[in-house]
């Protein structure tokens, strides 16, 4: 499965999209996940955790 994340030039400062796509990978069963903070993509073997993938995703947004 493959995740990418996008973040506008206005939330840079608060929102990593490399943290984004970290978050997700981990519930994929995949490592690492990088780019620029800006935009960043990874994947990992197991879609079947995709739902917890985005529900990582949104605790990293929430804490922004």
């Amino acid at each position: 499965a493959a995740v990418a994340a996008g973040v506008t030039d206005d939330l840079k400062d608060r929102i990593s999209a490399v943290d984004l796509v970290r978050a997700a990978v981990g519930e994929l069963g995949g490592k690492g996940g990088g780019g620029r903070p800006d935009f960043a993509q990874g994947g990992g073997a197991d879609p079947s955790n995709a739902d917890a993938a985005i529900a990582a995703a949104q605790t990293v947004l929430k804490g922004a």
